[in-house]
């Protein structure tokens, strides 16, 4: 598997840190940034910017590369080409509530990418299951084949 990755950021996630990691570096790797928001909220919403936009360098936290791909994966259009995720959050009616609540998303999002997915075990049907496929396919045949227009001799 290929990325498009800087080499210094390859070089830093082949270190093999603990999944663990990452968590001391997020305060490093995010920069909030406050906006209004949207929606109804009557004039304290056109007043106060409360909205918080979270802005993430995935390259400074230090992720393993499976751990990058799936955190890939599961950003979809959140990161961006220079390897940002951007997160608003605008929940809630302050700031600091919008920045916890970006903060949690955010760490969430990297928890479930450091879930590897289980490998699917193929199994073949054992020969007395396709016995009795066989024979379910030929009992529902003779069904339909009596469903046929009648001939009177």
């Amino acid at each position: 598997m290929s990325f498009d990755l800087p080499e210094d950021a390859l070089e830093e996630m082949r270190r093999g840190q603990s999944p663990r990691d990452w968590q001391s570096r997020l305060g490093d790797a995010t920069t909030f940034s406050f906006l209004a928001a949207s929606g109804p909220g009557g004039q304290n919403v056109n007043k106060v910017a409360t909205a918080c936009q979270l802005r993430c360098d995935v390259f400074r936290l230090g992720l393993a590369p499976d751990v990058y791909a799936r955190l890939k994966t599961l950003a979809g259009s959140r990161m961006t080409s220079a390897g940002e995720i951007v997160l608003t959050a605008r929940k809630y009616r302050t700031q600091e509530a919008n920045r916890e609540d970006a903060r949690a998303r955010l760490a969430d999002l990297v928890e479930r990418a450091h879930v590897k997915p289980v490998k699917r075990v193929r199994t073949r049907p054992s020969r007395a299951a396709k016995a009795k496929r066989v024979d379910s396919k030929k009992q529902r045949g003779t069904v339909k084949q009596g469903r046929g227009k009648v001939i009177l001799d």
